[in-house]
């Protein structure tokens, strides 16, 4: 059997002195028909390496309901067919600008603030889940005949917490269940991180972007002994809804990257492929305005979001040649011609939301109401005869369109305006959509929908109801023949296809919504940009008729959406 190993502060393969030359491709953000396209540009560009995290959300969503387990597998089997060994991040917290930081929202409703502490409640939840998940990964250790090299001690830890009897517990969790590669934790460069996040005996690398001489000067403050390992050499970066697209120079991308290997660094390249947050998967931060994450995790990174090659690919290739060599990379997928496609069939939300309403004293929130993400109508009554106050909807998460006696008169949205003068009396409902949960800092596990309560001036209004639609998945619904159906509507149209391939799908004049093609989440777009296009996957089609299905929740121009042959990300 093959060996990896830490000597001396370096890495050995075999017995030989390695340099670690990664690259982050997650694999839950790429289609599983182009998981070898995308493997093979990642070891074309020079890397040896692929490294991806496991999201816990994706495959348990509801306690003990187990889902997509072989996937990581699968991808594991996909990279050494390209001849690249493979780091793995189990979490189980994991960041990446993902729904919740990856922890299940059932999870975070359940214990709180507990999570990623010592907690009792938490840590059952944990071993249940490495129970499920840790021997997938052990099976595939270079030890074992397959490729993984190293795995991860939760992520960034250092930026969260400091209860290193928790960090124990997951080392010791992982080598109980058969985990004999090295074990790293990842966190900043700097004191107060690198001395919350690392755990005593466990390899310890950092995360940056830029000045690689200073971080590297930290590190070996904390870890003089270590190779040095930048896990996370962050050469691009992620988008918000309602903020200006990011791109970084291709040249000084280029310049940190090989700084940091001239100083005898190793890297994993954050992200190498970004791919996408298809569905309801994006996450969201907070820095005191909440801010959700777009649809595409394109990354700026050296593989575009539909597998292309970019100037930083080029630059990157050229600076890996001097340190490993590389197979030429495969053509670029093709794409669908330029087309529109109209919709032809519509139907009331309204009409689709399921019969029947709960109804308590306060509002539920989304979990409560056992719903992940998508919208829940609530609603109360105003009691009358009483002059306009401001109604105001305590708690807002995320967004609500505000119906007085069935007519629409506001949407409200947690960072904006809270409140809408009423007059009883009347019959108030609000539509309220979830956006991403938060993934990183102390605002981790939000809840969604209403989680404070619906007031009339000071007086809170009871004997709330509440209907709850899930669009995690595309729920049933029955449309009628034409397009005219008025917003918050679902839209149906076919797109005819003579060969399947890639496309960017556009939605000039729609405002809010998602999309769907064949029943597959595309995402979620907005005309707030930056992100203009959501990408589609060509394994997502079939020859001949291919459903699209919008749902578009403020307003609809033409009832029309466009396929294009390139990206609009801002």
């Amino acid at each position: 059997m093959r060996e990896f190993s830490i000597t001396d502060g370096e890495f050995l393969l075999d017995g030989a002195p390695f340099r670690l030359l990664s690259g982050a491709v997650h694999y839950f953000r790429v289609h599983p028909a182009q998981w070898d396209h995308r493997l093979a540009m990642v070891r074309a560009m020079g890397l040896n390496t692929v490294e991806t995290y496991v999201p816990w959300n994706l495959h348990e969503p509801r306690p003990g309901d187990f889902r997509r387990l072989d996937e990581l597998g699968d991808f594991l089997e996909a990279a050494a067919r390209h001849d690249l060994l493979a780091i793995v991040r189990p979490g189980p917290y994991i960041c990446a600008e993902w729904e919740n930081g990856g922890l299940p929202a059932w999870l975070t409703h359940l214990v709180g603030a507990r999570v990623r502490t010592s907690d009792a409640a938490y840590l059952e939840r944990v071993d249940h889940w490495f129970d499920q998940l840790v021997p997938r990964i052990a099976e595939h250790q270079i030890t074992q005949g397959g490729n993984v090299i190293m795995v991860q001690v939760e992520n960034e830890y250092g930026s969260y917490g400091s209860d290193s009897g928790y960090l124990l517990h997951l080392v010791d969790l992982l080598r109980d269940s058969g985990i004999e590669v090295p074990l790293f934790t990842s966190d900043g460069p700097e004191d107060h991180m690198l001395t919350g996040g690392t755990v005593p005996g466990v390899l310890a690398t950092v995360n940056f972007g830029s000045e690689p001489e200073a971080a590297i000067a930290a590190l070996r403050r904390h870890r003089p002994d270590d190779p040095v390992v930048c896990m996370e050499l962050w050469l691009g970066w992620f988008d918000h809804w309602g903020s200006d697209h990011t791109v970084r120079d291709a040249a000084d991308a280029a310049d940190t990257l090989e700084r940091l290997l001239k100083a005898g660094g190793s890297v994993n390249i954050y992200m190498a492929h970004g791919g996408t947050s298809f569905g309801t998967w994006a996450g969201a931060n907070h820095d005191g305005t909440y801010r959700p994450t777009v649809t595409s995790y394109d990354y700026d990174a050296p593989i575009s979001e539909d597998g292309r090659p970019t100037e930083k690919y080029w630059r990157f290739r050229e600076i890996l040649s001097r340190y490993n060599t590389a197979p030429e990379p495969p053509p670029a997928p093709p794409l669908l011609p330029p087309s529109r496609v109209e919709m032809t069939g519509s139907a009331a939300l309204f009409d689709v939301l399921p019969a029947g309403s709960a109804v308590s004293p306060m509002p539920p929130s989304f979990e409560d109401l056992g719903l992940v993400h998508g919208l829940v109508r609530y609603g109360v009554d105003v009691p009358g005869p009483r002059r306009p106050y401001p109604l105001t909807v305590d708690g807002l998460h995320d967004r609500a369109h505000v119906y007085v006696d069935g007519t629409r008169v506001a949407t409200l949205s947690r960072d904006g305006d809270a409140s809408v003068e009423v007059a009883g009396p009347a019959r108030v409902e609000l539509l309220v959509e979830s956006l991403g949960r938060v993934n990183y800092g102390t605002r981790l596990g939000e809840r969604k929908g209403i989680v404070g309560g619906i007031r009339h001036e000071r007086q809170y209004l009871h004997g709330v109801s509440a209907q709850a639609l899930s669009l995690e998945e595309l729920p049933a619904i029955s449309f009628r023949e034409g397009a005219r159906c008025a917003a918050p509507a679902f839209f149906r149209g076919s797109l005819q296809v003579w060969e399947p391939a890639d496309a960017f799908l556009a939605l000039p004049g729609w405002e809010h919504g998602h999309v769907w093609v064949n029943g597959f989440g595309l995402g979620r777009y907005s005309a707030r940009g930056p992100q203009h296009t959501l990408y589609l996957p060509g394994p997502v089609l079939r020859r001949g008729a291919n459903e699209i299905v919008v749902l578009e929740l403020d307003a609809v121009g033409d009832p029309v959406v466009e396929i294009r042959a390139s990206p609009d990300l801002g």
